[in-house]
Parts: C-alpha cells; sequence; structure tokens
C-alpha cells in the first residue's frame, strides 16, 4: 500500500471516530436540556418536558426520568408523566401506575388510567366506569375519595383529550366547536369515558354502556355509548341498539344504526369480531 492510502485509511478513521464522538456529544447536550425542562420551575415547561418523554421508547433514562415526573407537586406534570409512560410501553410501569390511582386531580387519575389499559391492566378501566356511572365496580380498587372526584361534574369540567380522555369529535366537529356551541364541559368527559370501556372485557361495562346510551340526558355521551357498543362487538346488545333508532338526536340514531348492523353481522357470523386482547386484573387491595 502506497504512504498516500495510508494517510487516507488513518483519515477515515479519524472522521468515523470524531463523527461518534460529535454524535455522543450531541445526545448528551440534548439530555441535559431535556433535564433542563423536567426540573424548570416553569409548570408549563415541565409538563412539556414530562409530555415529550412519550418520544423516547426503550430508553431507559426515559422511563426513569418519567417515574420520577409521575411524583411531581404539580397535577399537570403527574398527568403528563402518566401519558408518557403508557406510551412507553413499559410494563415495570404499572406498580407505580397502580400507586398513583390514590391521586385526587382528576385529570391524574384518568390518565394514569388509560396508561394502564394501554400496558395490558385492566384495573385502568374502573376509573372510566366511575367517570360514566358515578359508581364502583365490584371489587374495584379505587378508594371513596376517588370515586368522589371522578363523579363530581365539577371537577370534570375543562377536561379532554389532552388529560387522556380520548375524546373523539362527532361528525367532524371539534371538541372546543362542541363546547363553543353547547357551553357543555361535562359530556366530552363522560363521552370518552364510553368509548374507552369498550374494550373493557368486564359485563359490567357492557351493562353500564347501555345504560348510558338510552338514559342519558346528553346527547353526545348517548352517541358515544352507541359507538362503544358497536365497537364492543356484543350480540347481547342488540336489543339496546334497535331502541337507539327512536332517539330524537340524529347523531345518536346513526350510531345507533350502525351498532345494530355491526351486531346483526356478527350474530348472523358475516362480522369480523373484535379481536381477543390478554390483559390483567389484579386483586383489589383490601380496605381497610
Amino acid at each position: 500500500m502506497r504512504p498516500s492510502s495510508h494517510f487516507a485509511v488513518a483519515a477515515c478513521f479519524l472522521l468515523v471516530v470524531s463523527a461518534a464522538c460529535v454524535a455522543e456529544t450531541d445526545r448528551e447536550n440534548a439530555w441535559s436540556v431535556l433535564k433542563q425542562g423536567l426540573t424548570n420551575t416553569n409548570l408549563e415547561k415541565r409538563t412539556k418536558a414530562a409530555s415529550d418523554l412519550a418520544l423516547l421508547p426503550g430508553n431507559e433514562q426515559a422511563f426513569d426520568a418519567a417515574l420520577t415526573a409521575l411524583k411531581d407537586p404539580k397535577p399537570e406534570v403527574r398527568a403528563a408523566a402518566a401519558q408518557a409512560l403508557g406510551e412507553l410501553s413499559n410494563k415495570r410501569a404499572i406498580p407505580e401506575l397502580k400507586k398513583a390511582l390514590q391521586d385526587t386531580d382528576p385529570a391524574v387519575l384518568l390518565s394514569v388510567a388509560r396508561a394502564m389499559i394501554s400496558l395490558g391492566d385492566d384495573d385502568g378501566y374502573d376509573v372510566f366506569y366511575a367517570v360514566l356511572t358515578g359508581q364502583q365496580k365490584p371489587n374495584s380498587s379505587l378508594l371513596d375519595q376517588q370515586k368522589k372526584v371522578l363523579s363530581d361534574p365539577k371537577k370534570l369540567a375543562g377536561l379532554g383529550f389532552e388529560t387522556g380522555v380520548g375524546f373523539v369529535p362527532f361528525g367532524g366537529v371539534a371538541l372546543s366547536a362542541y363546547k363553543l356551541f353547547t357551553k357543555d364541559e361535562t359530556s366530552p368527559v363522560l363521552a370518552g369515558a364510553a368509548l374507552t370501556l369498550a374494550k373493557d372485557p368486564d359485563p359490567k361495562s357492557g351493562e353500564a354502556l347501555a345504560e348510558a346510551a338510552l338514559n342519558q340526558k346528553k346527547w353526545l355521551v348517548r352517541a358515544a355509548a352507541f359507538q362503544a357498543i358497536a365497537k364492543r362487538g356484543d350480540p347481547s346488545l342488540i336489543h339496546t341498539a334497535v331502541l337507539g333508532l327512536q332517539d330524537d338526536q340524529d347523531e345518536v340514531q346513526y350510531a345507533a344504526a350502525a351498532a345494530v348492523i355491526r351486531l346483526s353481522d356478527i350474530e348472523s357470523g358475516h362480522g369480523e369480531k373484535p379481536k381477543p386482547v390478554q390483559h390483567t386484573r389484579r386483586p383489589a387491595p383490601s380496605k381497610q
């Protein structure tokens, strides 16, 4: 090999090493920026930094940071941390999330519950059941204090998608527009709870959806309940869906009609049944 070739190889090696060092330095700088956000005295900045941890699935440092943020003094940060833990898809977060179910802030409770559901723990559905019905399931892990918070319309007012409820706009109408025209802050939360219960394997949630579909005063919640019934794919609820065809609100009738068609298709063997999902439900702690 000619001397010039040796120089060329050495130069390439130095460039590779240099690039690796620069990349590692950039990574360290990036973590420094994120950590500054997580410890910032400004609430909005701290909340945003906690939320952005969700962008780092598989990263142990991000997972540990989210667990730390879950204990932040401010509920906004705790809610963001809970959402991030759900999106990081690390089941080791479940024990800490279950502890966080003792929180007294509704936004945190909803975010924690959604995170638990996304990680495969059915206990998270208990929160949304309590929101929709104002009651607890038998053997629920929720304490009376949490149930009281979740059944208080004033506490729930103003909550929405950003708190983990998962509200889905109806008929192309955005949540903000719905609130503007109706001045109704609570129904979107109840609607989001109904939609979440669509995948709860507990029959009690099916009964709660049927009750909400037929008897809820707000049409948004009734429509959401019928949507959830359709997604649930349980043919035993088809008679509830048929009754919804007589609702005095068009949007509710549409959702009920879709539920009737889907459930009748499943009942006749022509429709696609919901795919079973493996979840866990742990025994509720004994109440002293």
